[in-house]
Parts: C-alpha cells; sequence; structure tokens
C-alpha cells in the first residue's frame, strides 16, 4: 500500500468542504495514496452536528481511498498534528458594511492562531493552501506565525481564476480548455487580479496559433475577457445567491494535484499565489499569483520572461499596491496586538 496522506480542511461543514471532501477521498487528488481526513470547523450553531453528518455520508460514500475521518470541533492540536497538506477554506467572511481592515482584523485572529498551531504541532514539511478570503494576506499571516514551516510550502488559491480564465478563452474559440495553454492569473484574488492570455496558445484542428491571433479581436480581450473572468465570483453570487462551491473545490483539487502529484505539462504553466522572490518586480515576501512550472514534487518554479505590454506592467502594480496595502493592514492588526498583550 502506498503511503497515507494525512489531509486537513478546515471550513468543513461549508459548502466549499461539501464539494471539495469526496475528490480528495476518490483518488482525483493524491492517486494511490491512502487519505486520513481531519475536518476541522468551528463550535457554533449546528456546525458539529453537521461535521458528524459530514462523517457519514464520507464513511457512506465507499471511497477508495478513504482510510479515516476525524472531526476536529476547534481542536487545532488534533487537526494539524502529523498533517501533510492544509486546505484551509474556513474564515471570517465579509459582510454588507464592513471595512477591509475589519475583515482582516477578524482573520488575523484566525489564521495567526491556525499558523501558531502548526508552527506547535504540524510537521515543517507540511503543504498548506489557503483559500479563505482576502486568500493571499490570510496566506502571508499564516506563514508568518509557522516561521519554521518554507514560506515555498504557503499557497493561495488562484487556480480557480486560472481555470476561469482558460474557459472563457475556449468558450469564445469554441473549443475544449485541454486546447489553451499558457494562460495565467497575475497579483491578488480580488477584482484588481490581471488574467493574462497575452502569451497564450490555442489548438484546433491541430493548428496552434496565438490566442490573440485566433481571437483576432483586442477589444474583446481587454473589455470583456478580464473583466468577466475578474468579476465572475460575484457574478456567480449574483446568480446563486451562494458563492462558487463546484467550481472552487475543483480548483483546490487541481491545484494541489498539479503541485503535489502530477506536476505540470512540460507544454504548459499554472497559476498559483505564492510568496514572491522578487520576480517580475514583485515586492519580495508577498503573497501574489505568478505563472509557474510544478515538477509534482511540492515544488514550483516562477515562470521567468514573460513579455508584458506597459498595460499588464500597469496593471501588475494596481494588484500589487492592494496587497501591499493589505499586508499594511495586517501589520497595523498584529503590531496592536502585540502592544495590547504586553500591557497585560
Amino acid at each position: 500500500m502506498a503511503e497515507p496522506i494525512t489531509v486537513t480542511v478546515s471550513g468543513a461543514a461549508g459548502q466549499i468542504g461539501y464539494s471539495l471532501l469526496p475528490l480528495l477521498a476518490n483518488g482525483r487528488v493524491f492517486g494511490d495514496r491512502p487519505v486520513h481526513l481531519r475536518l476541522l470547523d468551528v463550535p457554533f450553531g449546528r456546525v458539529p452536528e453537521v461535521l458528524d453528518g459530514v462523517k457519514m455520508e464520507l464513511e457512506d460514500g465507499a471511497y477508495p481511498k478513504l482510510l479515516s475521518v476525524e472531526p476536529c470541533v476547534a481542536e487545532l492540536e488534533k487537526a494539524f498534528t502529523g498533517c501533510d497538506v492544509a486546505v484551509l477554506v474556513g474564515g471570517f467572511p465579509r459582510k454588507a458594511g464592513m471595512e477591509r481592515k475589519d475583515l482582516i482584523a477578524k482573520n488575523a485572529a484566525i489564521f495567526g492562531e491556525q499558523g501558531e498551531a502548526i508552527q506547535k504541532y504540524a510537521s515543517s514539511n507540511i503543504k498548506v493552501i489557503v483559500i479563505a478570503n482576502p486568500a493571499n494576506t490570510n496566506c502571508l499571516l499564516l506563514s508568518s506565525a509557522a516561521p519554521k514551516v518554507p514560506k515555498t510550502n504557503f499557497t493561495a488559491l488562484t487556480f480557480l481564476d486560472h481555470n476561469r480564465a482558460r474557459a472563457q478563452i475556449a468558450l469564445k474559440l469554441g473549443t475544449t480548455i485541454d486546447n489553451i495553454k499558457k494562460v495565467c492569473i497575475w497579483g491578488n484574488h480580488s477584482s484588481t487580479q490581471v488574467p493574462d492570455a497575452n502569451n497564450g496558445t490555442c489548438t484546433i484542428n491541430g493548428e496552434t496559433k496565438s490566442i490573440a491571433e485566433a481571437i483576432g479581436d483586442d477589444a474583446w480581450m481587454s473589455d470583456v475577457f478580464v473583466p468577466t473572468v475578474a468579476k465572475r465570483g460575484a457574478a456567480v453570487i449574483a446568480a446563486r445567491q451562494l458563492s462558487s462551491a463546484m467550481s472552487a473545490a475543483n480548483a483546490i483539487a487541481d491545484h494541489l494535484r498539479t503541485w503535489l502529484v502530477t506536476g505540470s505539462p512540460t507544454d504548459d504553466f499554472v497559476s498559483l499565489a505564492v510568496c514572491s522572490d522578487g520576480s517580475y518586480g514583485v515586492q519580495e515576501g508577498l503573497i501574489y499569483s505568478f505563472p509557474v512550472t510544478c515538477p509534482g514534487d511540492g515544488t514550483y518554479k516562477i515562470v521567468q520572461g514573460l513579455p508584458l505590454t506597459a498595460e499588464k506592467q500597469a496593471a501588475l502594480k494596481v494588484t500589487e499596491n492592494e496587497l501591499l496595502e493589505e499586508k499594511a493592514c495586517a501589520d497595523e492588526i498584529l503590531a496592536e496586538a502585540a502592544a495590547a498583550a504586553a500591557a497585560k
């Protein structure tokens, strides 16, 4: 039997968790490795009962790679001890009228606590993906609280935006998504993100050409494609009255499988929000979405040397500035918390 893997999913009682957990248990993500699932969530309302129901459904699903399911109701030690992969879906949602600083403050407490638990209980080789928004900054807060874990082991989800971008191109060209290559997302997982198909290619009827040439409509690329991808999450909420769950779960599975198991295709790259090393002039240390290649062993390399138009360069700076503003808010919140703790 292949070596089992222990996967912790926070927010496991929510709708994304409900769509994601079967993908983790059926072999799609981790291949032939048996999976221990830890379902982490909060002790509010009926959440503990919901977790028990999810556990029963996972057991009843007869998933071929599922070894065990353990609900962890606010039990961080239980959730993270021996954890190989953490999928952090749970966070404090933005509510009507809430300022960004207030949202960051709520999530700073959550991700600071989880980061401390990772630092205390988890392996230093744990691999982490953050989904809860603001995902990039939550990931930064988490990594700051777990200094024993390499910064390169922390990622945030922009594979959903990556999939949305490829899908819009495929729909426009009347082809399937596997024919679309080298599309990427830069920056923050927010409306400032920068979908980029300028280096992309498509293959139709055996002929490969640039996406720009195949579409032949610069106005559509700038005025329809970019805002459609950047605002797709809001459009889903408007239609469903619920946030993206099925597509988010699918993207999380894609992210994990590509990063940890299969690697990216040799003729393509993917989009992950990772710790910036200064590539493309982005401030080092920010969690920023880049085009990356993955060998499938839990590492990645930021793709270098992609040409950027002046318009794209300006857009990359806008999304970087938003992340810098979020980081400044987070730094201020953490400084206030440290001062309050010292005064006690």
